[in-house]
């Protein structure tokens, strides 16, 4: 059976399409993982047991609830079973600790959480700083139960083992779904609150320029705490009928054992992923693959024309934020290396100038989108509603990010406009590494930028301005980094300057620090690592 249908606002949620799938398909496997097969119903009824022990601890409609978990078909079922009680998932990078971890708890009002028993320190290491979490829930304890003050901990066996009878929640395609956070600029980060039909519609525009049909295996190596992993790959199988695989995570060496194992026929990729297959030594049967369609964005042109030669594959990229989907997307055999593709018919799109007016073809600018069905994208940035008509100016969304049409109607992506920096398939915030790297008593102010990588994407670089007097290396630096930050913000350059360079009203002028880049006085933790030594206050001025 391929696609079912959705019409009704009721029917336009994603729990109310798994039941369908149970009901219609039953047993039929709907994702493979680990070589276990999960049937629709199986799933359906783990979701619904979700759904009944988290009623029974008091989660009700638009309750906030955080999920700290790896890929594992428990996510699933998390994901799913609250959609049932409409309550707001708040998927956490499960790379993230300390003050972003404890900022993104409260920013939320996360009254539950969700997780892993290996990021457990995590949450035991910022117990005290959480304002509103009431209930952990730990999956994989066996051990006895910590103990976190002011909240109740039990294991995540003892939650599903209430039974599967929940009582269900009036849910409609507007309500919302989850709320996905979003790297801030010139600030902490967002969350952007999705309605259950941005999910929706979302797999019916990838199921339909793919083509995805029942006799598809989608490839799911993405985190299920990213909006990728759910949204383009889960939601476009579970709506076309097609069957799953996933992963734990992406590996190189494993990637395609596993295409070849379960005959997939598509893979999500992001960043450097394609530059990172296309590094391993040819072979004479590198085209003898199952694949035929990947998608994703970033392929340079070189890489984009060497993948689909060596593999025998179609890529297709596309342009999308998490606040709006995806606007611009390439169609098979309407492809053009290098671009984003061209408007969705779901979407209005346009390219302005600093003041609002739209430019001519072959001028970047600002991409501007709104889109042209209801609740297709955002509802709001939680508890910031000053952010969210800043975004929608003028009744526009306004994505940061300079792009370019050329005379063939295509997309080209230019440069960022907003102070973000992306880095290995993750958006990172260079207002949260800054507030990181100056957390340690002997930086006075920092300044992050983006350095580009040889992979593609971007490198981390900070530049440091020390205390009167201060001494310190790069490398004590960067260990101070990895206590406080996830591992993909950890900066790879390091420059101690005298003062960062302003403008007459004392603001940093980072693109003077991004022109000069890596300079002969930058500290590269790849090159570096094991010879840094101490360095003064009196640094260069930049």
């Amino acid at each position: 059976m391929g696609q079912i249908k959705l019409f009704s606002p009721a029917e336009r949620t994603i729990h109310h399409l798994l039941e369908r799938r149970a009901e219609l398909q039953k047993e039929a496997t709907f994702f493979w993982f680990k070589d276990e097969a999960f049937s629709y119903a199986r799933l359906n009824r783990m979701a619904s047991c979700v759904s009944k022990g988290l009623q029974d601890i008091g989660v009700a409609k638009g309750d906030r609830v955080a999920v700290m978990l790896g890929n594992r078909p428990e996510f699933l079922a998390v994901w799913f079973g609250l959609a049932k009680l409409g309550a707001i998932e708040v998927a956490l990078n499960t790379a993230h600790r300390g003050y972003l971890l404890s900022y993104q708890l409260n920013q939320a009002q996360c009254s539950v959480l969700i997780v892993d028993k290996s990021f457990l320190p995590c949450i035991e290491d910022i117990g005290k700083d959480l304002d509103s979490l009431r209930h952990v829930v730990v999956l994989d304890l066996d051990e006895a139960l910590p103990e976190l003050p002011g909240i109740e901990v039990q294991r995540y066996a003892d939650l599903v083992a209430r039974g599967e009878d929940y009582r269900p929640a009036s849910v409609h395609w507007n309500d919302p779904l989850g709320i996905m956070f979003t790297s801030g600029t010139t600030g902490p980060s967002k969350g952007a609150v999705l309605p259950q039909n941005y999910a929706i519609h979302t797999a019916e525009i990838i199921s339909e320029i793919a083509g995805y049909g029942p006799d598809d295996c989608l490839y799911n190596a993405l985190p299920l705490f990213h909006g990728n992993a759910k949204l383009l790959s889960t939601m476009p199988a579970l709506y076309s009928g097609a069957t799953m695989v996933l992963a734990e995570r992406f590996s190189a060496s494993q990637f395609w054992d596993d295409i070849a194992r379960y005959r997939c026929t598509e893979f999500n990729y992001i960043g450097s992923i394609l530059s990172i297959l296309l590094k391993a030594d040819p072979q004479p049967d590198d085209r003898e693959n199952s694949l035929r369609v990947l998608l994703g964005a970033g392929a340079t042109p070189g890489v984009y024309e060497a993948f689909e030669a060596r593999f025998g594959v179609s890529l297709i990229e596309g342009y999308g934020m998490s606040e709006i989907g995806l606007p611009l997307m390439s169609r098979p055999g309407a492809c053009k290396p290098g671009t984003c593709g061209k408007p969705h018919p779901d979407y209005e799109v346009m390219v302005v100038d600093d003041e609002g007016q739209e430019v001519a073809e072959g001028v970047p600018g600002e991409l501007l989108v709104r889109p042209k069905k209801p609740w297709t994208t955002l509802l709001e940035y939680y508890r910031m509603p000053e952010k969210t008509v800043e975004a929608w100016q003028g009744l526009w969304f306004h994505t940061g990010d300079y792009l370019l049409q050329d005379d063939e109607g295509f997309y080209h992506f230019v440069d960022r406009k907003k102070d973000a920096i992306r880095r290995r398939g993750e958006n990172i915030s260079s207002y949260e590494v800054e507030t990181m790297v100056t957390s340690h008593p002997l930086v006075l102010e920092a300044a992050a930028t983006p350095v580009k990588s040889e992979l593609g994407e971007d490198e981390v670089m900070i530049t440091v301005v020390l205390r009167e007097g201060a001494r310190l290396s790069a490398e004590e630096l960067i260990a101070h980094c990895e206590q406080v930050m996830a591992k993909f913000m950890v900066p790879r350059y390091v420059r101690f300057v005298a003062g960062l360079p302003r403008t007459p009203t004392e603001k940093v002028q980072k693109y003077v620090i991004r022109d000069q880049g890596v300079t002969a006085d930058t500290w590269d933790r790849e090159k570096d690592a094991g010879h840094g030594t101490p360095v003064a206050r009196q640094g260069a001025p930049v």
